[in-house]
């Protein structure tokens, strides 16, 4: 099992998951985190602590192999991130907004 973040995290990216992550599994894209799921060692520190509620085990129907896909790739590709930055000026607007996707970034963030 890993951890897998999905849309919500698109234009929140509140990044506060990264602190208390062990193993610093997050990967940086320019509006969104992902989870590496080689690297996740399903302790689930993370989950509580996404304001966004965006982070699910992958047994969960949030968790879609879509976004485990995601994930993977972008976490490949992306820089690690391993301290908390500041979230986007308006990450509360996006905030629970539904069907973010089309917004989602594949660049990466700032290293």
């Amino acid at each position: 099992m890993t951890y897998v973040v999905t849309d919500n995290c698109i234009k929140c990216k509140y990044m506060d998951c990264v602190e208390v992550c062990p193993v610093d599994c997050f990967y940086e894209g320019e509006n969104m985190l992902v989870i590496h799921p080689d690297e996740c060692i399903d302790c689930g520190v993370c989950v509580p602590e996404c304001p966004a509620e965006a982070i699910f085990p992958d047994t969960d129907p949030a968790a879609t192999p879509a976004w485990l896909e995601l994930n993977y790739e972008h976490a490949s590709a992306w820089p690690n991130i391993i301290h908390k930055k500041t979230p986007p000026a308006d990450a509360d607007d996006w905030n629970g907004v539904p069907g973010k996707l089309p917004h989602f970034s594949s660049k990466p963030g700032a290293e």
